[in-house]
């Protein structure tokens, strides 16, 4: 499966940044990718469209990353500790790619382009401003699954 394919294919379809990443990484958090577009609809275009907030491909990626180190209890301060650290990382390592820059409108304006942290979307010839963030972000949240630190 290529999630990051998939992730800019719901996006092509409609779907803002925050749903595509989330639906694409479902499976990865054990999910259905309906529930997870249904969770993150507010989330776009930087929190309901205002470009000021979060990117929605970080919030969708967080959004994943918690769901597979879930944290269900207010006592358990480690879990909490634990959870911090993988979306932490996960910002981190977006931001990395991005010159440090994870708010919407900020990106927006920036228009950071491909580079060799971005490979997916070098990998799938994406070249939109936003397809670029999301299919990133995926690849992030695969990595930090697949190969946790």
């Amino acid at each position: 499966m290529d999630r990051c394919a998939n992730a800019y294919a719901y996006h092509k379809a409609g779907y803002n940044c925050a749903q595509s990443v989330a639906a694409a990484c479902a499976d990865l958090a054990g999910w259905e990718p309906e529930a997870l577009m249904s969770a993150m609809g507010g989330f776009g275009g930087g929190i309901g469209g205002s470009h000021e907030e979060l990117c929605g491909a970080v919030s969708g990626g967080v959004l994943v990353l918690s769901l597979a180190n879930p944290h269900q209890d207010g006592g358990d301060t480690e879990g909490k500790k634990a959870v911090y650290a993988k979306a932490k990382e996960f910002r981190q390592r977006f931001t990395e790619v991005f010159g440090g820059l994870s708010r919407c409108g900020e990106l927006l304006r920036a228009r950071p382009g491909i580079s060799e942290a971005a490979s997916a979307a070098s990998r799938l010839h994406i070249t939109s401003h936003c397809d670029i963030m999301i299919v990133t972000a995926v690849e992030i949240v695969e990595d930090m699954l697949q190969n946790p630190t």
